[in-house]
């Protein structure tokens, strides 16, 4: 449901469009509930063209408040951001969800997952939820991966033995991605922080023979091709999804929370390795978005993931569907 500063964003920006106004104009909308932190429901099913996607939520990460989160923004501002969006101010709510595509008798997964508890206590859901969506982890055929951030990459590997979830599965990773995180030498010049994540993707990925290296543009899967979103890490992509005349950007963490960098898409998140690189990449492709009119989902937009963007000056609103 829409609450009242995401209907009251987007009516300013529309009406400052139609009015040939400088700025969005301030307007006042009745009142909405918050919107909840965690779904009721733990799969969406919807059609891209002839294509059936299901997003499957996998958890949640009740992020405390960190001044360091947003580069030279404060807490006040992002809590000031997500009250704008309806969202709860206790934490900082980053929902993860996994997109799985059936294209004829394919299916395939974008990311994989935190791994059942490996990432944060609360993302442990993705097994049931695609039970429940009517999807067999053996039916898994090719897995596209966005980037190697353990919330999208640990749900390839066991915990504790680090064996593969899904051996028979294609793994679909950009080359720069792959090479930049199995580089030899890499692990020591990685940031402290960052170590623990690099060394068990350098000890584990290249012993699998399942990977399959690509190149920004090339088709992937049918109707499924790959773009670079460089910057959030060195080969951060996304997914075009077209069939029909419909289309579908599969975002990733191009722009991760919304309510954040949907009116200030300037600000750099920590978790931004090329902090000017991410910007750049975030507005190419939102900016596409809006051009192409066509919907968008990323891996940490509220719940089914799914919505759409519009300009509101040199910024963007957002509109989430309604489940």
């Amino acid at each position: 449901m829409l609450n009242m500063s995401r209907r009251g964003v987007l009516l300013s920006a529309a009406m400052a469009t139609a009015f040939g106004l400088p700025k969005p104009l301030a307007l006042v909308a009745d009142a909405y509930a918050e919107t909840p932190v965690e779904p009721t429901i733990g799969f969406y099913k919807y059609k891209v063209g002839s294509i059936e996607a299901t997003a499957v939520y996998d958890g949640i990460w009740r992020k405390p408040h960190d001044p360091t989160f947003i580069k030279d923004v404060t807490v006040d501002e992002t809590k000031a951001a997500l009250a704008r969006a309806g969202l709860t101010t206790d934490f900082m709510p980053i929902p993860l969800t996994v997109l799985v595509l059936k294209i004829g008798d394919r299916h395939i997964m974008i990311d994989a997952g935190s791994g059942v508890g490996q990432w944060q206590a609360n993302a442990t859901h993705l097994p049931a939820n695609m039970k429940a969506a009517g999807i067999d982890r053996s039916q898994i055929g090719t897995i596209l991966v966005s980037h190697f951030h353990p919330d999208h990459v640990w749900g390839l590997m066991e915990k504790g033995t680090n064996a593969a979830v899904f051996p028979e599965a294609e793994l679909v990773v950009n080359s720069v991605e792959y090479k930049f995180w199995t580089e030899p030498g890499r692990v020591e010049k990685l940031p402290e922080g960052r170590r623990a994540a690099g060394k068990r993707i350098a000890d584990v990925f290249p012993t699998w023979n399942n990977w399959r290296l690509v190149e920004s543009g090339s088709e992937v899967a049918p109707g499924i091709r790959i773009l670079d979103a460089y910057g959030h890490t060195p080969g951060h992509s996304v997914f075009l999804v077209t069939s029909g005349d419909d289309q579908l950007m599969v975002s990733n963490d191009t722009m991760y929370v919304p309510a954040l960098l949907a009116p200030h898409p300037e600000w750099q998140g920590a978790y931004d390795q090329d902090g000017p690189m991410a910007i750049t990449a975030r507005r190419k492709i939102v900016d596409q978005v809006i051009a192409d009119g066509m919907m968008i989902c990323g891996a940490h937009f509220p719940f089914p993931g799914r919505g759409t963007f519009v300009r509101d000056g040199n910024a963007y609103a957002f509109t989430p569907v309604e489940i």
